[in-house]
């Protein structure tokens, strides 16, 4: 087998552009070198010099072929092995995609898949052409068929695609990414207003003569911040660099459509371009040819999935997506209703005792689907919408619709229903009674009853902002402290109260105001009681009760900040907290305490049922 997959090459461990070397300004700033404007030019050359420097060299990767599981480093040697010989199985956790190691004296856990540059599935497909043993299972290490099925469900239909020959055709269209140019141009403006003032503070240093020991430590500090000014504008303009597909009947891409097999879509890795490390993307596209291999991945970030998706398709070639299919709103089954749909105008859905039927704008029931034809009714929730099945008596579907389209509230067709003694069944809405029974009751039981415990009062876990957040906290407001307190001994005291007052004094007013702040800065408690935010001094933000709270988890979904999300037993989002603590010790905690860990609706997000 020549099978052969390799993960995304990391770019190191810093981002390109040599940060480091921006110090490099503030130090030659202290050479008394003369000319002044020889100086002033070294010191803005030492300055710009980490957008001239290249990026570190490429990191290691992983790679799966023949010869197993292997981290190598761009010379091609070996770090980390795993050979065939040595493995036993591998297992793919459903949840996190964590890759796990099973031999004979033990697992291993190596990380998660978009951690290691992998897509998931086209990682499970060529592990299965290698004939190495693959599972997916759940976070206790037991089997998840129903995943596992997914996965089998996905390489099924890329061997069916890749055999099948592709006629392309179409003109050559261009798809970009929804990138906002004003939003780069102000940013552009924005570093340009803040970089060029503390260069031209540097300059007019020079201007007034030859430099005293204080002016000069104050270029450099203005060089140094018109560096880090620079380099963060940039790599913010990396990040959002808008995406250019150019899909045509001879190439996707520039990869030749003679060697294009089928294209995977979905979630996948995709390089940060602030960390320079392979990273989790909402959509990336893979590339295989006819032999099942993969030709390469694709970066698809901003790209609108529908619109790439059918271009794709429109020009021949084989597109297979990752997403769980959902109810296809086209596929009723039932003679003659597709077209009433569209032949009355303003129709709708109505209940009666004679079973449902579908009336014009007037009333009139121009179809109607007896009650003896019907088996039962299910309301259910689909991608956060409501949507309607109908069984018939022998157990088949033959009508699957959301209500929006047939213009019927939840509640009315749930309580119509009921009232006229049709069979419905609403589990969402079923489960939220019973919850909300059961708390009711619970006040109850006891015949003194005793007030619910507060949850910050009783024991649990208490879980803090990482590290890494609050230090970054400290050193932005201690710089734009120090930046404005130098800024005033430039305007009014000149750079000899730069020593004397300006840094130490806006060092010390960065700080107080940081701690100012940390002091009395949101954590979370979790404890067998619920969950609640808490603050340092003891205030309670706001709590939740352990019967209230559905799922505990990070929702990845916006751009930005990844945020905490607490969700109700039926799926409604409680809280949305843009801080996040470890994640690691949050989902310990929620294990240890027994708050379930997860979104209730494992298949997307769900919206609570109409009461």
């Amino acid at each position: 087998m020549d099978h052969e997959l390799v993960g995304l090459r990391a770019e190191g461990r810093r981002p390109p552009g040599g940060a480091p070397f921006s110090l490099l300004a503030l130090a030659f700033a202290f050479v008394p070198l003369s000319p002044p404007w020889l100086w002033a030019a070294l010191v803005l050359g030492f300055a710009a010099l980490p957008l001239i420097v290249p990026g570190p060299r490429p990191g290691p990767s992983w790679r799966l072929s023949p010869d197993g599981l292997e981290l190598v480093d761009r010379n091609g040697r070996v770090l980390q092995g795993y050979s065939p010989g040595r493995i036993q199985e591998l297992s793919i956790s459903a949840d996190e995609l964590v890759l796990t190691v099973h031999h004979k004296f033990g697992t291993t856990q190596l990380g998660t898949l978009p951690e290691m540059g992998f897509e998931p599935h086209a990682f499970f497909v060529t592990a299965r052409r290698l004939g190495l043993g693959i599972r997916v299972v759940d976070g206790d290490f037991a089997p998840d068929p129903d995943e596992e099925q997914d996965y089998l469900d996905v390489e099924a239909s890329l061997m069916a695609a890749v055999v099948e020959p592709a006629e392309t055709r179409g003109e050559p269209v261009v798809l970009a990414s929804r990138v906002r140019r004003s939003a780069r141009l102000r940013l552009v403006l924005l570093g340009a207003a803040a970089v060029v003032p503390a260069w031209l503070m540097v300059v007019l240093a020079a201007v007034q003569g030859t430099p005293t020991p204080a002016s000069r430590f104050g270029a450099g500090l203005w060089a140094l911040a018109g560096s880090v000014v620079l380099l963060a504008v940039r790599r913010r303009l990396r990040r959002t660099a808008p995406v250019r597909w150019t899909i045509s009947a001879e190439a996707v891409q520039g990869l030749p459509a003679s060697s294009i097999g089928a294209i995977l879509l979905g979630p996948g890795p995709e390089l940060d371009a602030m960390t320079g490390e392979p990273d989790y993307a909402p959509l990336t596209a893979v590339v295989f040819d006819h032999r099942l291999r993969v030709l390469r991945y694709l970066h698809a970030r901003g790209v609108d999935e529908f619109q790439l998706a059918h271009t794709l398709d429109e020009h021949g070639y084989k597109v297979i997506s990752t997403a769980p299919a959902s109810p296809k709103p086209s596929e009723y089954g039932l003679e003659g209703l597709p077209e009433i749909f569209s032949q009355v105008p303003g129709g709708r859905l109505v209940v009666g005792e004679d079973g449902l039927g579908w009336a014009d704008m007037a009333g009139d029931v121009m179809l109607k689907m007896p009650a003896d034809r019907i088996g039962v009714i299910e309301l259910l929730t689909v991608d956060g919408h409501a949507w309607l099945r109908v069984y018939d008596n022998e157990g088949e579907e033959f009508l699957t619709a959301p209500l929006k389209a047939l213009r019927i509230a939840r509640t009315d067709l749930r309580e119509k229903a009921r009232n006229a003694g049709l069979p419905v069944t609403d589990a969402e809405y079923e489960a939220y009674l019973s919850a909300a029974f059961h708390g009711a009751v619970s006040t109850l039981a006891a015949e003194d009853p005793v007030p619910p415990p507060v949850p910050e009062a009783g024991p649990g876990a208490l879980l803090d902002a990482t590290a890494r957040s609050r230090l970054w906290g400290y050193g932005v407001t201690s710089a734009i402290c120090l930046l404005v307190a130098m800024t005033a001994a430039w305007l009014f005291t000149g750079f000899g109260a730069v020593l004397a007052w300006s840094v130490p004094g806006g060092l010390l007013a960065g700080l107080a105001g940081s701690w100012l702040h940390d002091r009395n800065r949101s954590q979370l408690r979790v404890s067998a009681h619920g969950i609640a935010s808490v603050t340092r001094l003891g205030r309670t933000d706001w709590s939740l009760r352990r019967e209230t709270v559905g799922g505990v988890g990070i929702d990845h979904s916006a751009e930005g900040v990844p945020r905490l999300v607490v969700w109700s037993p039926g799926g409604r989002v409680l809280r949305r907290v843009t801080f996040a603590p470890d994640l690691s010790e949050l989902r310990r905690a929620c294990e240890k305490y027994g708050l379930p860990w997860g979104p209730p609706d494992r298949g997307g997000s769900a919206a609570p049922p109409e009461i």
